[in-house]
């Protein structure tokens, strides 16, 4: 059979769940090609989004939601739906539909102008409260802070937070000053004391920097690494950065995001450098790090613990019989190794 892909794989399992009334995990890898703890996976996603139930060695239908009253709408405003945010929402909705609310998305597609009125219609839609990731840098602008809190809905910010940290606001965030730190240990623990970093132009960059900047001075790595901030719409910054890498013996490096850290590693094969061997390699996102040519090592950001996490939050507020404290969430990212970096 044609590789699948997950959602396609899925959607072909519940169609077989609801043709036969049940499902066995060795019967579908099987069927579908695949290994016994992909299937296993995909019922546990598919169980968390209230689809189905999991049994020993398969599932059943999902029974079927109890009679109640009409439940609460979520409010969602992202920059994307593509790259990062599906984990976001995944968590999102995995929770809604455990508690029996529904989401309404808006997009800004990396458009700041945009948030007030899309707020603005999230609440004229009906939202009882708003999940939002503003598309600028990890501080909300001003004007949106001030949209948000017009609505008079209970709002929580996603990987942002208010500049003022004395600002009332209630958010989730992952704390990428200590995952950009943790990689950046984790190659000084592999003996290189030249610690290079790429950055993408993202609302993550400065947090990253800042991260890999308290590692080199903390763990006294050599401050004349290459630190390059990428420029959008040039392919030369690759070969850049690696010339500098070379020029300077530096054979370890951070890379956000994964995208750049694969095209590192195919410009660094062109040369005749081999990774880990030459150039040890740490992505950031963990998006398509584990399908490099060479598995990327990489910092995984919880993306979906983070949605999990401010629906929890949101929805706790919406169904609080008296006030509740103001709640602050931080995720430390997860280090994941693979071959890329020589451990």
């Amino acid at each position: 059979m044609t590789e699948l892909l997950a959602e396609q794989r899925q959607e072909l399992l519940l169609r077989e769940l609801r043709a036969t009334g049940a499902v066995r995990v060795a019967q579908l890898a099987a069927r579908f090609g695949v290994s016994a703890g992909t299937i296993r996976r995909d019922l546990s996603e598919l169980a968390e989004l209230g689809r189905l139930t999991r049994v020993r060695g398969g599932a059943i239908p999902a029974p079927a939601p109890a009679a109640q009253g009409p439940g609460r709408t979520l409010g969602l405003l992202v920059p994307s739906a593509t790259y990062y945010y599906p984990s976001v929402l995944a968590g999102v909705r995995a929770v809604a539909a455990r508690r029996g609310a529904r989401v309404v998305i808006a997009l800004t597609d990396y458009r700041g102008a945009r948030e007030p009125a899309q707020i603005d219609e999230l609440r004229a839609s009906g939202a009882d409260g708003l999940l939002v990731a503003t598309a600028g840098g990890h501080y909300p602008p001003t004007a949106t802070l001030t949209a948000l809190r017009a609505t008079g809905r209970p709002f929580v910010l996603l990987e942002r937070q208010p500049e003022d940290p004395y600002a009332r606001c209630e958010f989730v965030v992952s704390d990428h000053r200590q995952g950009a730190y943790r990689a950046t240990r984790h190659l000084r623990d592999l003996g290189h004391r030249r610690v290079a970093l790429y950055l993408a132009d993202s609302p993550t960059a400065p947090l990253v920097r800042e991260g890999h900047t308290a590692a080199v001075q903390r763990l006294a790595l050599d401050p004349t690494a290459p630190v390059r901030q990428a420029s959008r719409g040039t392919d030369r910054q690759y070969d850049v950065f690696l010339d500098h890498c070379l020029d300077t013996d530096t054979r370890a490096a951070l890379v956000h995001s994964d995208h750049d850290a694969v095209e590192l590693l195919q410009r660094a094969r062109a040369r005749g450098l081999r990774t880990p061997e030459d150039l040890a390699l740490i992505a950031y996102d963990d998006e398509i790090a584990a399908l490099a040519e060479t598995p990327l090592t990489a910092v995984a950001p919880p993306k979906r613990q983070l949605g999990e996490q401010a629906a929890h939050l949101l929805l706790d507020r919406l169904d609080a019989e008296e006030p509740l404290p103001l709640r602050q969430v931080v995720l430390h990212p997860v280090l994941t190794i693979r071959r890329s970096c020589g451990a």
